[in-house]
């Protein structure tokens, strides 16, 4: 298939040269989704129907055979050979039981082994005289060690998965799971769905995926491409409010707090619309001998009207020359005269309207709105009147005068008000579909700002409030989906751990009733319990003889440590002749150790883990169920094992 579009000639099929480099840049695209993967089977399954799907079944229609995988591939004469998991034909591989065949005879899991077929393994679906079994394989696959970037699961989807990948582009989709349920995976998978089943609407509108930081952006970036599906974009939220603002200052938890609060938004928009001035003189425009007069209760029937309207301030300021050069040319139609769109674009134009409306609705830089309400006390206690109190406003008031925005220390909350603000001047481009994983760590700001990037899409919204480790994580998704703009989502739970072993899970859970007590604790469905060992320690050197221990065993291990800790550990590794990487750094044969500060836990994902002085976890953070939260993630980071180690007392919250 790849040889087929390398061939192509297009020399004389194209009217113009520009349609001949949009056409090569797709030819190029189709060819790099063609790209062979490194030990990446063509197929994964098999599914023989009883009867062909679609035929009438009361004909005695022969069944088909049909094979699974990654993509679609055809041979040389066109004729399927492999049939994409996302078709509909796909769908009873993950769905059919044996309750509900799905007029499946057979369905078959092929093993792999660095890409050879090294086993397989049948369900007679129909067959009653066959019990139902757990798959051996699907358990292997789950449980094969991690090296490298986040794979795909297409070849273990379960069947609640299934269930939320393969929902509608209409609406938005909240999940929540716990560690190890495989939601991150679910969410990508529903994107590359999206793109099978919508792939012209969407190549239109865009997708979107948004992470945590840019270590989870880069351990999750080859899953999409490994489907065939590349034109996705990545971004964190920083990212997509930075928009050129240099963002370098930091904000104590209580500003950020306040700042990432939905009344800002309120708060703003009043600052915004506060640049609106009544108009006190009338307009007076000459055109040759004849002067026109639109008196000023006139203009401001007009600016009332476009207030109320509640359009953009900027459309609404674009619109306002237009609306009194229109009551000039009803002035001229009354006189006898016949002006057509070219003299009323010319009126708009007229000097006298753009003093008018240069004095009525001023131009407004976001940027600047947002730091006179940051510096000038006055205007800011002036707009958030009956929102803020006092204390509040003093809290996100800055201590020091700033000459400019260019030299100002803007924060990351300081950025998302920016957005906010340039929002209520001018709409912010919607695409077709925004995923947001472990998003229960964003404000409401934050959520606001996501919102306007698929107003007139669709989300799929990803998280566990359990796993919420910032001072403003949200306290559940009704909320978070109303602040998202989507209020009719639907939520849906993963309660199935597939990632962490049970002794691990059963460990970490002693800390829901004190972080999420409303949440139900993940069971995990695999067979083997996993390692895990709590040890005291008294040196360095004792944790790195963990990790010495861990990495005698296939896979890759991760040393999670509290922030402050990191150093002394990176020294003691060093020191001991351990290579070892940074989150997000992609491991190799000669170097499996990923030495991760625990604020960067989140989302990632390691065969073995060390977790050193949990205390000290907690600790870190600016409140103790932020810190147990914390604690909770970095807990759940182990596929295989896990191994902590201590030297102050663990915190109670873990005692039997």
């Amino acid at each position: 298939m790849r040889e087929d579009a390398e061939s192509l000639d297009i020399k004389d099929v194209t009217a113009n040269w520009v349609n001949a480099e949009v056409l090569a840049r797709q030819i190029g695209e189709r060819i790099k989704s063609l790209a062979d993967l490194s030990d990446t089977p063509l197929f994964f399954g098999r599914l023989d129907y009883l009867h062909s799907p679609g035929a009438d079944r009361a004909e005695g229609a022969d069944g088909e055979r049909f094979y699974i995988g990654r993509r679609h591939v055809h041979d040389h004469d066109g004729d399927p050979m492999v049939i994409d998991w996302r078709a509909p034909v796909s769908q009873p591989f993950y769905r059919a039981s044996k309750k509900d065949p799905m007029d499946v005879g057979l369905r078959r899991r092929f093993g792999y082994t660095r890409g050879d077929i090294t086993a397989y393994e049948d369900e007679h679906l129909s067959d009653p005289a066959e019990a139902a079994t757990t798959s051996k394989l699907l358990q292997q696959e789950i449980e094969r060690p991690r090296v490298g970037p986040m794979r795909d699961i297409v070849a273990t989807i379960q069947p609640e998965q299934d269930e939320i990948v393969r929902s509608g582009l209409g609406g938005t989709v909240c999940v929540q799971g716990g560690p190890g349920t495989g939601k991150t995976a679910v969410g990508l998978h529903r994107v590359a769905y999206l793109l099978y089943a919508h792939r012209e609407r969407l190549a239109r509108t865009g997708t979107l995926v948004i992470g945590p930081n840019r270590s989870f952006l880069h351990y999750i970036e080859q899953v999409l491409p490994a489907l065939g599906e590349l034109t996705v974009k990545q971004a964190t939220v920083d990212d997509l409010v930075a928009a050129g603002l240099e963002v370098h200052g930091t904000d104590d938890a209580a500003a950020a707090v306040l700042k990432g609060d939905a009344r800002m938004a309120e708060v703003l928009k009043r600052a915004v619309y506060a640049h609106v001035t009544m108009p006190t003189e009338p307009v007076m425009v000459v055109r040759g001998s004849r002067r026109w007069r639109v008196p000023a209760y006139e203009i401001e029937e007009i600016v009332r009207e476009l207030l109320d309207r509640g359009i953009r301030y900027g459309a609404a300021r674009e619109a306002l020359p237009q609306r009194i050069a229109h009551a000039v040319l009803v002035q001229m139609e009354r006189s006898g005269e016949a002006p057509d769109d070219r003299v009323q674009d010319a009126v708009a134009r007229n000097a006298a309207v753009k003093a008018a409306v240069k004095a009525i609705w001023p131009p407004v830089d976001p940027a600047k709105l947002v730091l006179r309400l940051l510096t000038d006390a006055d205007f800011l206690a002036a707009h958030a009147e009956g929102i803020l109190d006092e204390d509040e406003l003093k809290t996100i008031l800055w201590a020091k005068p700033v000459r400019s925005v260019k030299s100002a220390k803007w924060s990351a909350a300081d950025a998302v008000l920016i957005d906010e603000a340039t929002d209520i001047v001018e709409r912010t481009h919607s695409l077709g579909h925004v995923v947001l994983d472990e998003a229960q760590d964003l404000s409401p700001m934050q959520y606001r700002a996501v919102g306007r990037r698929c107003s007139t899409g669709s989300a799929t919204v990803l998280g566990d409030l359990a796993q919420g480790t910032t001072p403003w994580a949200t306290r559940s998704w009704d909320e978070a989906l109303a602040h998202l703009g989507k209020s009719d989502g639907l939520i849906e739970e993963l309660t199935a751990g597939f990632r962490v072993p049970t002794d691990v899970i059963t460990y970490a859970s002693r800390l829901l009733p004190h972080i999420a007590p409303g949440l139900t604790p993940v069971a995990s469905v695999r067979e083997n319990p996993g390692f895990f060992d709590v040890r005291p320690v008294e040196t360095a050197d004792q944790v790195v003889a963990a990790c010495e221990e861990l990495l005698r065993n296939e896979g890759s291990t991760g040393l999670i440590a509290a922030d402050a800790r990191v150093p002394e550990l990176a020294e003691a590794l060093t020191a001991a002749g351990i290579g070892h990487l940074a989150p997000g750094e992609e491991t190799t044969a000669e170097t499996r150790l990923t030495l991760v500060p625990a604020s960067l836990a989140k989302g990632l994902e390691y065969d073995y883990v060390v977790l050193d002085e949990p205390q000290a976890v907690v600790d870190g953070e600016p409140d103790e169920r932020t810190g147990l939260r914390r604690l909770y993630v970095a807990l759940t980071r182990a596929v295989s094992g896990l191994i902590v180690t201590h030297a102050a007392p663990l915190p109670p919250h873990l005692a039997d």
